[in-house]
């Protein structure tokens, strides 16, 4: 069973930049196409999809609400996604998730859960 594991949450400052980081324990199994992707939930709110890449390295996706200050990425050896964030500011407070899922399903309806799900890291802006 593949395991992920965020890192690099943190508190900031408005304005202020982290970079997320999601350990893989192993490689995806072949086969499936893959995507690899970061969702958020502030408390009160829905789960929202952020950004994904295909396990391929493209295309990626980005939410409207982050786009052009947060970039995907993934390694060469598919095994350490990252999300790097910038221009932070108090609505991106949350807890950040890393996932990955053959399926779309879970970026079409929060109530579905990704094949694989880390145990989420928590981002807080402050003004």
């Amino acid at each position: 069973q593949v395991r992920l594991v965020e890192s690099g949450g943190g508190s900031v400052q408005a304005g202020g930049s982290l970079k997320l980081s999601c350990a893989l324990s192993e490689p995806l199994p072949p086969g499936p196409r893959w995507w690899l992707g970061w969702f958020r939930q502030a408390p009160g709110k829905e789960r929202e999809g952020v950004a994904r890449v295909d396990i391929g390295g493209s295309p990626t996706y980005y939410a409207d609400s982050v786009k052009g200050r947060f970039t995907i990425s993934l390694d060469n050896a598919k095994t350490t996604l990252y999300l790097e964030m910038s221009n932070l500011s108090p609505g991106d407070s949350a807890v950040y998730y890393c996932a990955a899922d053959a399926s779309l399903t879970p970026w079409i309806t929060s109530r579905a859960a990704a094949r694989y799900w880390g145990q989420g890291t928590q981002v807080t802006v402050s003004s």
